[in-house]
């Protein structure tokens, strides 16, 4: 009995993979159309918002937010969470201003030592989760804790000053158009996006963090060592941290040993509200950038508007559930 052969068995994928494909690109256009309206809606409301001052206040503070979302877009592409970036953050700034101020070392080497401490703390995530299976919220979140501790420990539950080092606050602060505020750490954002980007799109690291979210069990059984690739994307993200901890200590020249928690779901919500999925396998850099100008503008515009510090809060957990709705219609979709 001979059959005829059909292509029924690969259309099925094959349409999955592009409505998932064109689901994410839709989500993206969609965020970018929401910071469009919202940015309109401002302008209405406000005279005081579309101004140069007010404009460059907001790309500061999605630089800080935007730097943590960054890296915990690849934590979340492969299925986890981080929720120690924010506190983390906290206690890199401390260990910039130990490094500069207590210990006395130069620029070009406190810097890079305080971002490193970043990767290790993500390095110490990486193990907890990957070696340990600690379940990822149980395990960054013990890092929370234990990161502001260490930063009232550390600092001495003082503010650390930057004053026998008065060049670092440019790291932040320093304009790089003549006659312009524009600052420099704006700049730095602007590139670690370009490098993230590439790197998830085109490097293995990128390729394993999808694979891993997507189907970590197949992944595993493909022969890839899904232990190692973890702790380095952990790590890898960790230095994201490191990043942001030196910029925020620069921006107010002093390591402020308190703050950090809230960070990491503001972070947190300027993925997911670019399009990343909760459930792995699924994300982009452009959309995050996109999500961390939304939180920033939306926090922003709501201080000019004048609306109270705790309704801040309410419209962007609401924000967060459409963005998270959203992408649940688009797995069924795909």
């Amino acid at each position: 009995m001979t059959t005829t052969p059909t292509s029924t068995g690969a259309a099925p994928p094959a349409r999955s993979a592009i409505r998932a494909r064109l689901g994410g690109s839709v989500q993206q256009l969609l965020a970018f159309v929401s910071l469009i309206v919202i940015l309109a809606f401002f302008t209405i409301a406000s005279p005081y918002f579309l101004t140069y001052s007010n404009l460059v206040g907001i790309l500061m503070a999605a630089t800080v937010t935007g730097i943590l979302a960054l890296g915990t877009t690849f934590v979340i592409v492969t299925g986890g969470i981080d929720l120690s970036i924010g506190t983390g953050m906290i206690l890199c700034g401390v260990m910039t201003g130990v490094f500069l101020t207590y210990w006395g070392w130069p620029l070009w080497l406190g810097v890079p030592a305080a971002v490193l401490f970043g990767g290790l703390i993500g390095f110490v995530n990486g193990v907890n989760v990957a070696i340990l299976r600690l379940p990822p919220f149980i395990a960054t979140l013990g890092m929370m804790l234990i990161s502001a501790g260490l930063s009232l420990v550390i600092s001495g539950t003082k503010p650390i000053y930057f004053k026998e080092t008065p060049d670092f606050q440019l790291l932040m602060n320093q304009s790089v158009i003549p006659g312009q505020r524009f600052p420099l750490g704006v700049v730095i954002f602007i590139v670690l996006a370009a490098v993230a980007a590439i790197v998830l799109a085109k490097t293995i690291i990128g390729r394993y963090a999808f694979s891993i979210g997507s189907n970590e069990a197949a992944t595993a059984l493909s022969g890839v060592n899904v232990v190692k690739w973890k702790i380095a994307i952990y790590s890898m993200a960790g230095l994201f941290v490191g990043v942001a901890g030196v910029l925020a200590a620069s921006r107010l020249s002093s390591a402020q040993p308190v703050g950090g928690m809230g960070l990491e779901l503001e972070a947190i919500a300027a993925v997911v509200i670019g399009g990343t999925s909760l459930q792995g396998g699924k994300g982009s850099i452009l959309g995050t950038v996109i999500g961390s100008l939304i939180v920033a503008v939306l926090t922003n515009g709501l201080r000019v508007t004048a609306v109270p510090q705790e309704w801040q809060s309410v419209v962007v957990g609401c924000v967060i559930l459409v963005a998270v709705y959203v992408d649940i219609l688009r797995r069924k979709g795909a």
